[in-house]
């Protein structure tokens, strides 16, 4: 179980290389974004110029990758060619995405849908580095923290609010990836191919996964990590130890950044240990070989696991204490992609092309080619959980495959550089290696990736837009039209710091505008839905006791109904006002319909709040009610 000496220079390189593509991708990423801020630029909706320099950034860095793919074919500058793949790959994703945001300060989704959770849980980890629960006091978190208290780091090292680091962090954490997925590659395999396919996997990530930052990172890696635990997996017992702990190392990362891929990494490292032990026992005929196998699963188990804890311990501690808790819906909700098997190599476009082409090279060179087996057993792997998904309808949950689609994608795209490497070589030898053919080829290539990457900002068009028109924590919409509601929550928040002396981390607040929570980090009392609530918050129960409150009569019941509640009680509401009273629009789970969620409103009679002890106060369409102290 000893690492050899050789493999461990190797490991030591790599880790070295991440080190330094890790400083130039940030120094990249810091100044482009830098450099597109001190422009006023006009609002992506509404102009091209933004698109047209997107573009430009672009073909700047596909002549960087062309010029390190060069250098690396003719054995030259190692160093310089290393460079301009770093700088080329950090600066397509900052070009690519900070571009077409550029005259925003949000990131794409603005603080709409899913993202308002995820603003709202950088938030609190912005404002304090202890694992809080996004919305919830006094429970620790349920869904994995890394990627947002890694965020939550960086705002508070640079004095930013949670909302506004959101961008650049996002960006620049993708930049990042995008470099050490390469550093990856080119351990495993020649560097002008690993340059080739860091870049198109770079773009179908950008493409496909980047609305979802902290999900798009462990994508970025999917490819290279798979590749690498087939490579632990698949060797004699006295070797691949080195390729143990990077597998070990990635399911960790996984586990603190996206539990669904957590699962799916998991699910297909089994499969790979299931099918080197099948072909190791083929080959020695002996029960013996599937020690080391099962030895190397072990580890990469003990490693990850001991990662996982970094973030999920506190909560398993609560969990198993036998703390009150209620059955997650999280997994409730199937979409009509989610119903299908996805076969994204038949799509009329040039990423289906590519995924096409992955698909026939997997086949055809699945018995000769690690790469091909690796990353074969990945797309089957995702095939298999889609199927169990479908499954788990039947027991009434879901195992959410449709989020696998991006995977699907990068994996394929990744097997489709490959084939056409391989492919159009045979070609060129097929045909008695014409001289021109290699150039014909290489144009070929380029056009297509430049075709594929300037579409990019189209195919994130809606969430480009929305990031204009939502309305900021300066109540600003970045598209110059009036602001929302939104533009209220800086009053509504000198109110509440004014009325309550006390620290918004030690104040929850009762409402239905949860996005108010994604600016301030005030604790709520209850969450945007059931899917986002922690077990431990009790979200039935909690809307529920809610419901019941409106049915108060007087202000004493109402206080009495409070100071009895099973769950700290509001410090303050911040209600909507309507024809009956203040309302508050909730929600609730009723999967398997689809949408999943049903919104209602319920009213509390302004009587309940006309008492010394409630402080109400009326700020635009709001109506924000403190508890006296």
């Amino acid at each position: 179980m000893t690492i050899g000496v050789a493999p461990a220079r190797r490991t030591a390189s790599a880790v070295g290389e991440i080190a330094l593509g890790v400083l130039v991708a940030v120094v990249v990423a810091t100044v482009g974004l830098y450099a597109f801020s001190l422009v006023q630029w006009p609002a992506f909706n509404s102009s091209n110029v933004t698109r047209a320099i997107t573009t430009l950034g672009q073909v700047t860095a596909a002549a960087l990758f062309a010029a390190s793919i060069y250098l690396y074919r003719i054995h030259k500058w190692p160093w310089i060619a290393r460079l301009a793949a770093w700088i080329g790959l950090s600066g397509f994703v900052t070009v690519t995405l900070g571009m077409p945001l550029a005259a925003t300060k949000l990131y794409l989704f603005g603080i709409s849908v899913d993202q308002e959770f995820r603003t709202e849980y950088l938030t609190r980890l912005t404002d304090s580095a202890s694992l809080r629960d996004m919305t919830y006091a006094d429970i620790p978190p349920f869904y994995p923290a890394g990627w947002f208290w890694l965020g939550g780091r960086v705002g508070n090292l640079l004095g930013m609010d949670g909302w506004e680091v959101f961008k650049p962090y996002a960006i620049g954490l993708l930049a990042v990836t995008a470099v050490v997925s390469f550093v990856l590659w080119k351990a495993l395999i020649r560097a002008d191919w690993a340059v080739a396919v860091s870049a198109v996997t770079t773009a179908l990530v950008v493409a496909h996964a980047s609305p979802e930052a902290y999900s798009a990172v462990i994508v970025m890696l999917f490819a290279p990590a798979l590749v690498l635990a087939w490579g632990a997996l698949h060797r004699t017992a006295s070797g691949g130890w080195g390729a143990v702990v990077g597998t070990g190392l990635f399911l960790g990362l996984a586990a603190t950044f996206y539990t669904l891929y957590l699962g799916l990494a998991a699910f297909t490292v089994v499969l790979m240990a299931l099918f080197a032990a099948v072909l190791a026992y083929r080959e020695k005929k002996s029960w013996n070989v599937l020690v080391p196998i099962a030895i190397k699963v072990a580890a990469i188990a003990a490693m990850s696991g001991l990662i996982a804890a970094t973030v999920w311990l506190p909560y398993l501690i609560e969990f198993l204490r036998g703390a009150p808790s209620t059955s997650g819906t999280a997994l409730h909700y199937l979409p009509e992609a989610g119903a299908t098997l996805p076969f994204p190599m038949f799509e009329f476009s040039l990423m289906g092309v590519l995924c096409l082409i992955g698909t026939v090279w997997v086949a055809v060179r699945f018995s000769s080619s690690r790469r091909a087996q690796a990353l074969g057993v990945g797309v089957v792997s995702i095939y298999l959980w889609t199927l169990l998904s479908m499954a788990a309808t039947a027991a009434g949950t879901t195992l959410l495959s449709f989020r696998l689609e991006a995977v699907l994608i990068v994996l394929l795209g990744s097997a489709g550089v490959f084939g056409f490497l391989e492919g159009s070589h045979a070609i060129y030898q097929a045909i008695n290696e014409p001289p021109k053919f290699r150039i014909a080829a290489v144009v070929v290539a380029a056009i297509g990736a430049m075709t594929y990457a300037q579409n990019i900002p189209q195919v994130l068009q809606t969430e480009i837009t929305v990031a204009y028109s939502d309305t900021d924590g300066d109540g600003n919409r970045a598209d110059m039209r009036p602001p929302s509601a939104v533009s209220y929550y800086r009053e509504v928040d000198a109110a509440l710091t004014e009325q309550t002396q006390r620290p918004r981390d030690e104040t929850v607040v009762l409402t239905a505008d949860t996005s108010f929570l994604s600016y301030y980090p005030y604790f709520g009392f209850q969450g945007l839905t059931s899917h986002y609530a922690n077990p431990l918050a009790q979200f039935d129960q909690r809307a529920d006791a809610i419901e019941q409150w409106t049915e108060l009569e007087t202000p004493d019941q109402l206080v009495d109904a409070l100071d009895t509640s099973q769950w700290r009680a509001p410090d303050a509401f911040l209600f909507r006002r309507g024809a009956d009273g203040y309302t508050l629009r909730l929600a609730e789970d009723v999967y398997p319909n689809d949408p999943n969620v049903r919104r209602y409103t319920v009213t509390f009679p302004q009587s309940l709040f006309e008492d010394p002890r409630f402080t109400v106060t009326d700020i635009g369409p709001f109506a924000l009610v403190v508890r006296a102290n």
